[in-house]
């Protein structure tokens, strides 16, 4: 059962993970068959439930034999990697993927996760967001505004607004959405069915389809009759019943065929004649239709001698010949006037303008699109106010930006003006964002993977994981925070069961209490 929906893109199968780790291992060309001999560094989630991580180190150890492995963090990875070596730093990291926003902060060189949040929104929630707002504006194309598309307009032509209420106004103005609207043009096909075909060629194709009616209504009745005539001769051997004198079998039939009396049964058997009659001779009359629709549809052949028109032919000829002239091109007209009424080309065409920072917005404002949480600014204002004004400035002086959905221009600019609106006047603060918010995290993962390779506090082996379980987790400077699973004392439980037998020793009443 999935807790969250966006537990629906995490594989709980473990054949599904199995398959992901092998096209993982084959696209980086370690072999799987046997053993993989290899040291293993894998992301998690933010506070990951025990019960996941135990269900990776059992497939990774038992399925792979792998020597150990070490877990951390996609967005402190991509901290380690972006802050100076052997420096221990305090920070504020905001991370943003394809389907949340995180907010972690760092004290001393590791996560404080008490005070980390989650915003449910991200890159996904912003291309859907951004595909209804353009199938509302652009009706006629609802097929066209895929999502895929969506992702390509969000990547190259959104901005996030530093004063989204002011930018809105500048776009009301002409000559501002002349300038900064994106056109995007979608696929077309130029060919009109109208133009491309002549009036001989739709006659032709008229006669094609009703043939083709003639033809499935024809079968149709050939259906109707046959099913008929089977009611009819089933119909036919129960009178032949009644007239052979087998009373017995005649009234289990018409039991059978839910009828009461043999005049019922006479009366449907004429019916049912009657309909059959009616059925053959529909059917031979479309056959001769058929025929004479053919033998019609044929060229006529003309003529082998013709007759010499005399001089009455002529004069008469003459006479009508300036109707005719007059006539013969408003008869052609339409035919040869047959061209589209509009530009395809500018009808494909979709006028990207305020949607532009409206999509990325909702990080900041989620009633945007109808979702009742805080945005970015008022989660990092509701952590900072968690802390001591000390620590406060502490954080505030490494705001670090990092994920995909940070990319977006204007994005550090934001949450500068932020920061500036909640922190008191004139203190100072520093963002920073991440050289490659994309793909620091796997950096930051092999340098600490590099850094860390001999060092044993950092990496769990297969015999702290066969002592320990699967859930156990060595903390580091990228890691989450490691709670053991907190059994119950098991001391209580012998007391629990050595109560029954003292209390039979005293008395029978005193054992029934303690029960």
């Amino acid at each position: 059962m999935l807790r969250s929906p966006f537990d629906r893109n995490v594989p709980v199968n473990l054949e599904l993970q199995e398959l992901l780790l092998d096209y993982s291992f084959q696209h980086l060309g370690v072999s799987s068959q046997g053993c993989v001999d290899h040291p293993i560094v894998l992301t998690e989630a933010v506070c990951n439930p025990l019960y996941s991580r135990q269900m990776m180190s059992e497939l990774l150890f038992e399925c792979y034999g792998i020597p150990k492995v070490a877990y951390g963090i996609d967005s402190l990875f991509s901290f380690y990697h972006n802050k100076p070596k052997n420096l221990i730093s305090s920070g504020l990291i905001i991370s943003s993927g394809y389907q949340c926003t995180h907010i972690l902060p760092i004290l001393d060189g590791r996560l404080d996760a008490k005070n980390c949040k989650r915003i449910n929104l991200g890159g996904s929630q912003a291309a859907g967001y951004l595909q209804r707002l353009l199938q509302l504006k652009y009706p006629g194309h609802l097929a066209a505004i895929t999502l895929s598309r969506m992702e390509e307009i969000l990547h190259e032509h959104s901005y996030v607004a530093e004063d989204y209420v002011a930018e809105l106004q500048k776009w009301r103005c002409p000559d501002y959405y002349e300038n900064n609207v994106h056109k995007m043009q979608l696929p077309f096909s130029s060919k009109l069915l109208g133009s491309t075909l002549s009036s001989e060629e739709k006659q032709e194709r008229r006669q094609q389809q009703l043939r083709r009616l003639q033809e499935l209504n024809a079968r149709r009745r050939e259906e109707k009759l046959q099913l008929d005539q089977e009611r009819l001769d089933r119909l036919l051997c129960v009178q032949e019943l009644l007239e052979d004198g087998q009373m017995d079998q005649f009234h289990k039939a018409l039991i059978e065929l839910n009828m009461d009396s043999p005049e019922e049964l006479q009366s449907y058997i004429q019916k049912l004649s009657s309909a059959v009659e009616q059925a053959k001779q529909k059917i031979l009359q479309a056959e001769v239709t058929l025929e004479v629709d053919v033998v019609d549809s044929k060229p006529e052949t003309p003529d082998l001698e013709q007759l010499e028109p005399t001089l009455e032919d002529v004069e008469s000829i003459n006479d009508f010949e300036p109707l005719f002239s007059e006539e013969t091109p408003e008869v052609e007209k339409p035919v040869a006037t047959v061209q589209p009424v509009f530009n395809l080309a500018a009808y494909h065409q979709l006028f990207v303008g305020t949607e532009r920072i409206r999509a990325p917005e909702i990080i900041f404002q989620p009633s945007l699109i109808g979702e009742e949480q805080a945005g970015v600014a008022e989660t990092l204002q509701y952590i900072l106010d968690r802390y001591s004004k000390d620590v406060q400035d502490m954080l505030v002086q490494n705001v670090f930006l990092t994920g995909g959905n940070m990319m977006y221009p204007g994005m550090k600019g934001r949450i500068e003006k932020e920061l500036l609106e909640m922190r008191p006047f004139q203190s100072s603060f520093k963002v920073q964002l991440a050289s490659n918010p994309v793909l620091d995290a796997w950096y930051g993962a092999r340098d600490w993977a590099l850094d860390h390779l001999d060092d044993d506090e950092v990496w769990i082996t297969r015999k702290e994981y066969e002592e320990k379980g699967g859930e156990y987790l060595k903390e580091h400077c990228a890691s989450n925070i490691y709670v053991p699973i907190r059994l119950p004392k098991q001391a209580s439980r012998f007391s629990d069961a050595q109560a029954p037998g003292k209390g039979s020793g005293a008395s029978g009443g005193g054992a029934g209490e303690q029960a």
